[in-house]
């Protein structure tokens, strides 16, 4: 097991990356939910949609600051879109804590390796983003 100038050994960085994982996968899924039963709460009652037509979301819910305002309005749809945010991010999140072990531990083969992967995941999920 490697020490990191005496902070972190592998098995910290791993702890530190699953913990990671399992609190953003949680927190994600208790906003949907908590968004979810919102949603049934303020619209369980409406007729059920005619499903003959596609109609799209509004603008509101398909931008990162019009999802943002919407949760903080307390509109049960953009607090669902913030959840499956929520949950986008963590394994985002996940490769660039992975990445800081790597550069912590100067493993150059694995920071290249993570730094494409990151910027794979970046790009296809920014690419198509309205902002």
């Amino acid at each position: 097991m490697k020490k990191v100038k005496g902070l972190l050994a592998d098995h910290d960085i791993e702890v530190i990356v699953g913990t990671l994982l399992r609190y953003g996968v949680m927190t994600a899924s208790a906003i949907v939910l908590l968004g979810g039963i919102y949603f049934l709460f303020q619209h369980g009652q409406a007729p059920v949609p005619s499903y003959h037509h596609f109609v799209g979301e509004s603008i509101g819910y398909t931008t990162f600051s019009g999802i943002v305002e919407g949760a903080t309005a307390l509109q049960a749809k953009a607090i669902i879109q913030l959840g499956v945010m929520v949950l986008i991010a963590t394994p985002i999140l996940r490769i660039l804590f992975s990445l800081i072990g790597f550069t912590l531990e100067k493993d150059k083969l694995y920071i290249g390796i993570t730094l494409v992967v990151l910027c794979v995941i970046l790009l296809s999920t920014f690419g198509g983003l309205k902002i």
